[in-house]
């Protein structure tokens, strides 16, 4: 057997492995589980999925078993089982689960990332930067090392170790960004740590978005204060996320009433002028374009569907 054959056995059965914690750690039906470990969340699906708008957060994403696409403006990713997807700024996408079923389920985590930690790591490695820190969609797929794949292992092992985890899973984490910050996909990360660029001031006008996006949204002021120019501004937001600050905000507002209305506490009228919207009937457009029929019919759909 060649040195490259062992090393696919040992990284099959290191996937294996870290399949077999996710299915213990979850539950069949729940959307995500949160974890002991900050930042780390399973994921547990038993049967395709139609696809599902969501964001991706600033992180990285591995399939232990199953398949999954990601479409985001008008690229398509697909990661398999031992694959990851990094992710360098908090992007709305479309997501669809594609292999799952009841005997083979789709097992997936994410750990998610602070611009801090990969600082810290960059700083403390000596670690060189790649080449070009590119400024291209803030989201990429490629295949997990076997040191990878064993770092996770070990950080899912602590979930047993509960009195473990605030000593170890630091380190732990400080691994897998080593790991992640020195690969070949290692670019969208450094977006993450590197202290100025482009990318990371990308990411503080979306954390202002996030926050603000039911008051009026002014570029000028928003790229000023990202120290930008509107015009640089607005092309490094849509090369990053697939969307201008306007479609950004527009998302958020219509997520955030979908998510009003189910809670039940407003009709839809009083929900768009709560997320910033002047007029109702334009609200009423933009929410049926975005999720295919008009509010009342599909918070109607969403309710019966989860049999609330």
């Amino acid at each position: 057997m060649t040195h490259a054959q062992t090393e696919q056995d040992r990284q099959e059965a290191s996937r294996r492995s870290l399949a077999a914690s996710i299915d213990r750690w979850t539950n069949e039906g729940d959307e995500a589980t949160a974890t002991a470990i900050p930042g780390l969340l399973l994921y547990k699906q038993t049967v395709p999925s139609q696809p599902i708008r969501c964001i991706y957060e600033s992180g990285v994403a591995l399939v232990a078993q199953g398949s999954k696409r990601v479409l985001l403006g008008n690229e398509t990713l697909y990661y398999n089982a031992g694959d990851f997807l990094i992710t360098s700024v908090d992007l709305p996408a479309t997501a669809q689960i594609l292999t799952a079923s009841q005997e083979a389920p789709h097992l997936a985590l994410c750990l998610l990332f602070e611009p801090r930690l990969l600082a810290e790591m960059v700083v403390e490695g000596n670690l060189s930067p790649p080449r070009a820190i590119s400024t291209a969609r803030g989201m990429e797929a490629g295949r997990a090392s076997l040191t990878l794949l064993c770092a996770f292992e070990r950080l899912l092992d602590l979930l047993d170790e509960p009195e473990a985890i605030p000593v170890l899973a630091p380190m732990i984490q400080r691994e897998i960004a080593y790991r992640l910050l020195t690969s070949e996909h290692s670019g969208h990360l450094w977006q993450i740590a590197a202290t100025g660029s482009q990318s990371q001031r990308i990411g503080r006008a979306i954390d202002w978005l996030k926050t603000h996006f039911a008051e009026p949204l002014r570029i000028d002021e928003l790229a000023s204060s990202v120290q930008m120019s509107p015009s640089t501004f607005h092309l490094h937001f849509k090369a990053l996320t697939a969307m201008s600050p306007l479609q950004y905000q527009k998302w958020l507002r219509l997520h955030e009433a979908r998510r009003l209305m189910l809670s039940g506490r407003l009709d839809a009228a009083s929900t768009a002028f709560q997320v910033g919207y002047e007029s109702a009937s334009q609200f009423g457009r933009e929410y049926h374009r975005l999720f295919g029929a008009p509010p009342l019919r599909d918070v109607a759909r969403l309710r019966q569907a989860s049999g609330a």
